[in-house]
């Protein structure tokens, strides 16, 4: 396996001095975030426009950035990919008519504080607000950062009530903020009593600690979490500079535990729009047994104007990696439609044009090919049983004019519907 480098925290003077028990307690780390100028320019170089500009940004927007992360940032360098995500940027006070607060409606399709209930089966779970870093481009920049709180034990038992009232919930992602930044006890009681309705089966963690604060994944942590399979988690390594020995490593031990990983990654401008990154990035991903997920689109969220590349460069993208590598490293690219859309995947063309029984198709090489079809093209199914049973069916969309069970589907308010 690939030897990856420890972050030397010494190289630091702020921190030369501190203990080794200290710097591999998560806790230690967390109450030592940089959140202040002063403490930031002890760790990188900022000369007097930047400083200028951070005392204007701070006015606005908070920053947090743990001490093992910090150490990952170019001292000199302002546009190094890692220092990009944690130090804010004058750029984010800049006014862009596409921002919103909430781009993607969550709150809009939240029926309870605390639960987005946007896909039939599924719902996001955001126990709290508080992150150990603040990423500046962060897509619930209007709640993260803003007030430091955890999801109040009267909401949460808003929360689990409408999960219990909802039999067709059967997927919860817990979020926030970072649901990590909990400590064991209040995380397991949230997993423990998700894991006693019965119609829950799947829980995912969403969380960012293996990156930026990877001491949180302790033996104690693992253990209590591996009570609750089938249990997930999903990840956000942005870049390869962030993959280390520690993250290595706390990827490995929730791997040993038997809870399958993977890797969300925001495809942002100046950190790893480049083909080449990605590829290095998805490569050494499986190396460290964390699955390529999802490529995102950055969201229009204010302040993250700055980050936003064209969707063709996620086209472009995901040409060089599909058939360059294994498909097991090759994420979706997707754009998390505004207005609560949801993640819409955005590919490559490889289906060139089709007649009534052969496809033409290309490949990644540019090779043109043909598919044909069979003659009978229609199922004899039906002898299983399985599409009776509501659980499977289609709840809503597409999928139900397919199934037959409607015969279009129309937008709301139609004017011809009201002459």
């Amino acid at each position: 396996m690939k030897e990856y480098d420890s972050v030397n925290y010494r190289d630091v003077p702020l921190f030369r001095d501190v203990a080794e028990e200290d710097w591999n307690d998560w806790k230690w780390q967390f109450r030592n975030t940089i959140r202040d100028l002063d403490t930031l320019e002890k760790i990188i170089r900022i000369d007097e426009d930047e400083e200028r500009d951070l005392e204007r940004v701070l006015q606005t927007f908070r920053m947090s950035i743990t001490p093992y992360y910090a150490c990952l940032m170019d001292r000199e360098y302002k546009r190094g990919s890692v220092r990009l995500q944690g130090v804010p940027s004058i750029e984010e006070l800049a006014y862009d008519p596409d921002d919103h607060e909430d781009p993607l409606d969550e709150d809009v399709d939240s029926p309870v504080p605390g639960i987005t209930h946007r896909y039939p089966d599924r719902v996001l779970f955001m126990v709290t607000r508080i992150c150990s870093m603040y990423c500046r481009h962060c897509t619930r920049r209007r709640m993260v950062g803003v007030q430091d709180e955890h999801l109040s034990t009267r909401s949460m038992d808003q929360a689990f009530a409408y999960i219990e009232d909802h039999p067709e919930i059967r997927d919860i992602l817990v979020s926030g903020g970072d649901p990590l930044v909990l400590d064991d006890g209040p995380l397991e009681a949230v997993l423990k009593r998700l894991r006693g309705i019965d119609h829950v089966e799947i829980i995912r963690i969403g969380s960012r600690t293996p990156v930026v604060l990877p001491q949180r994944i302790t033996g104690d942590l693992v253990t209590m979490l591996r009570r609750y399979h089938p249990l997930y988690l999903n990840t956000h390594f942005n870049h390869p500079a962030e993959i280390t020995r520690e993250s290595r490593d706390a990827c490995a031990r929730l791997a040993d535990a038997g809870i399958p990983l993977g890797n969300q990654t925001v495809l942002l401008r100046d950190v790893n729009d480049c083909p080449y990154i990605m590829k290095k990035l998805v490569q050494e991903l499986l190396m460290i047994r964390v699955k390529p997920y999802y490529i995102y689109q950055c969201d229009l969220s204010r302040g993250i104007a700055h980050f936003r590349t064209s969707i063709t460069k996620g086209m472009e993208i995901i040409e060089n990696l599909r058939g360059h590598t294994t498909g097991m490293a090759v994420p979706t690219f997707v754009v998390d439609a505004p207005g609560g859309g949801g993640k819409i995947p955005v590919m490559p063309n490889y289906l060139l044009s089709q007649g009534d029984r052969r496809l033409v198709l290309r490949n990644y090489e540019g090779v043109i090919t043909t598919y044909t079809q069979p003659e009978n093209v229609f199922s004899d199914c039906g002898h299983c049983r399985i599409c009776e049973d509501e659980r499977y069916k289609p709840l809503d969309g597409v999928a139900k004019l397919l199934a037959g069970e409607k015969l279009y589907l129309e937008p709301a308010d139609l004017k011809r519907r009201r002459r």
